[in-house]
């Protein structure tokens, strides 16, 4: 994911001072959406009849649900993530699409696996659209606890303020990341307090910490105990953005950010809330979060709430965009607007498209369901199903990559795995009540992925197919003698061999070449960086010509000119003004016979339209650019 702080790829372990800045951004970054789960994640366990759903909360449920809090955040967050499959870094980067690229696959094909992490970042998007809602919502129903007078005012006020979120994403997070880190360790120190507090009046909720408890009420309460674990599992809803920010801060700042301020915050104030259903009369408590405090407290509650709520927003939309620059990359996506936001972090980047769709799903999202209680019906599912794609990843890399053997792998998978899928099984019961929203967003996303992969295949076997190669092309030109001119051209192509299509059709047409062509292929490697010194071959062919091989990772950008630049002590010399870049514009014919159904034929048609013209996404000068047409049957 991309995040608010500077990226940090260490040569080293941070230690000293490094390691306290780095754990301190961490808290503003990584655990945003986390650490807002107590707005709403016990009162939708135990709020009874305020929530439906929820058990009555007679001290055994208080106990039981409890122990399943705790329990969940030990195993899935601690021992899942934290121990283990933050080990699976792909050159430091974690996230689902980090961990898919180093799954060996076969060129040109996609997995079953790969296809599943697709899935999985499609709904991490449905996330993204959810998590500002339901955090900014949930901070908001604050006032409602405070007074009845504004609960009118909840509404609106959630939905101003989410405009305004999106709204400053253009003007980048880099000023206000800085603070990110010290309103949420106020924030942990203030769950803490608040927690100690009622625990102090209430010792017995301690009881809880007996993982009996929770297997009892899960044994107790049957069905409706399972399914209750589709709002215990609330609590990890953010253990997935441990691994996704992992390459941002490393793994020892996010592993001491959690042990010194994260878990002691969250736990304690999970069991004060607990306390306070213990010490009142059963079904009286309806917001257990702004009921541990009281009187004119309630207010700078409710305003420390909303900006946490702000920054776990902030992590998912930040991530959205990194996640959609990964799979643009990647070729899944097609390219879209990429600002940078930040002259000196590449990682910080704003994209207008998602960020519009994101902001349109939230506001629908909050309109629509009314109440965090209601969207809490729809999150979890979509972060369950994310999860488990991450254990099956997890265990192809062990197998494939470590050399782990099967009996020290498979008993660890199928832990998590159980989990995982109980946890998904408890979610799926929310499909009818809101939960398709984001397994419709990841299938959509999925499908638009698959067509756009599929679609550029079919692409370059037809522009491959056109092409001549070299002996033959440098034959030819030796007997014509075609006229040169001075200065420099540089053809984009997508194939490494052979002259590509662009290059016969500006031939064809103007009959006259530059002294100096340059054949460039930008190839995306499975990694997130490439080093310099692998990252660019350069080949001198004939007459001239050079073929330059330059590899990026998926975390970098394609910068051509800057390319070029590099590969003037291999004796090219491209100077600005005397450049020119040539580039094939296809104008697609869904007629053709390759094997695919018409309709995604259309759609990957409309999606090339619309996709944004390479001269950005390349970083090409504008005024030094021609497009040449080319008619394609697909």
């Amino acid at each position: 994911m991309s995040t608010p702080v500077s990226a940090a790829h260490h040569a080293g372990p941070a230690t000293g001072k490094e390691l306290t800045t780095l754990s301190l951004a961490a808290l503003g970054v990584v655990y945003g959406d986390i650490g807002t789960s107590p707005l709403y994640a016990l009162k939708e366990c135990l709020a009874y009849p305020a929530i439906p759903h929820a058990a009555v909360p007679v001290p055994s449920a208080v106990l039981g649900v409890l122990s399943l809090v705790l329990w969940s955040l030990f195993l899935v967050v601690i021992v899942k993530y934290l121990t283990f499959v933050m080990r699976a870094d792909n050159k430091g980067e974690g996230g689902i699409l980090a961990l898919a690229a180093l799954v060996p696959s076969a060129r040109g094909k996609l997995g079953p696996l790969t296809v599943a992490a697709l899935l999985g970042a499609g709904l991490l998007y449905g996330d993204g659209v959810i998590t500002p809602a339901i955090s900014v919502l949930g901070a908001i129903e604050g006032l409602g606890v405070a007074t009845d007078a504004l609960t009118p005012a909840v509404l609106p006020l959630s939905l101003a303020i989410l405009v305004g979120l999106f709204a400053v994403q253009r003007h980048g997070t880099h000023r206000i990341g800085r603070v990110f880190g010290w309103i949420m360790l106020v924030w942990f120190i203030v769950l803490g307090v608040e927690g100690v507090i009622w625990v102090v009046r209430e010792p017995g909720v301690i009881r809880a910490v007996n993982p009996w408890y929770g297997v009892q009420f899960l044994l107790t309460h049957n069905w409706h105990g399972f399914l209750l674990l589709g709002s215990v599992f609330l609590v990890v809803t953010g253990g997935e953005a441990l691994y996704a920010d992992m390459g941002h801060f490393g793994r020892k700042p996010i592993r001491v950010a959690w042990y010194a301020v994260v878990l002691p915050g969250l736990l304690l104030n999970y069991f004060g809330q607990g306390a306070l259903f213990l010490s009142r009369p059963v079904e009286t408590v309806k917001n257990p979060f702004f009921e541990l405090v009281s009187g004119p407290w309630i207010y700078p509650q409710v305003i420390l709430a909303t900006l946490a709520a702000i920054i776990a927003s902030q992590a998912l939309i930040s991530g959205a965009f990194s996640l959609t620059r990964q799979a643009m990359q990647l070729g899944f996506l097609p390219r879209v607007s990429v600002m940078h936001t930040s002259a000196k972090h590449e990682g910080q980047i704003y994209i207008p498209e998602i960020n519009a769709l994101l902001m349109v799903g939230c506001l629908a999202l909050v309109v629509g369901f009314g109440s965090s209680s209601a969207l809490a019906a729809a999150y979890g599912i979509a972060v369950t199903g994310t999860m488990a794609v991450t254990t099956l990843l997890f265990y192809q890399v062990a197998r494939s990559r470590w050399g782990w053997p099967l009996r020290k792998v498979l008993p660890l998978v199928t832990m998590f795995l159980v989990f995982d899928l109980a946890f998904f099984g408890a979610n799926a019961a929310k499909i009818a009540h809101g939960g398709w929203f984001p397994l419709a967003v990841g299938g959509g996303v999925l499908l638009l992925m698959l067509t756009w992969w599929r679609g550029r295949q079919e692409l370059a076997q037809s522009m491959n197919a056109g092409s001549i190669p070299d002996d033959l092309f440098f034959a030819d030109l030796t007997e014509t003698r075609t006229h040169r001119v001075r200065g420099t051209a540089v053809f984009m192509t997508s194939s490494s061999e052979g002259i590509p299509n662009v290059l016969m059709h500006h031939l064809k047409h103007n009959q006259v070449l530059h002294k100096q062509v340059v054949l460039l292929s930008l190839i995306t490697e499975p990694v997130p960086f490439v080093p310099g010194n692998n990252a660019i071959e350069v080949h001198e062919l004939a007459h001239g010509f050079y073929r330059v091989i330059a590899r990026v990772g998926f975390m970098q950008s394609s910068d051509v000119p800057r390319i070029l630049a590099r590969c003037a002590p291999q004796g090219i010399l491209a100077e600005e003004m005397t450049t020119t870049y040539y580039l094939g514009r296809q104008t697609l014919l869904t007629t053709g016979r390759i094997k695919m159904a018409r309709w995604r034929k259309r759609l990957f048609s409309f999606l090339m339209k619309n996709a944004r013209p390479p001269t950005d996404f390349f970083n090409l000068p504008p005024n030094r650019v021609v497009e040449l047409g080319v008619q394609l049957e697909m």
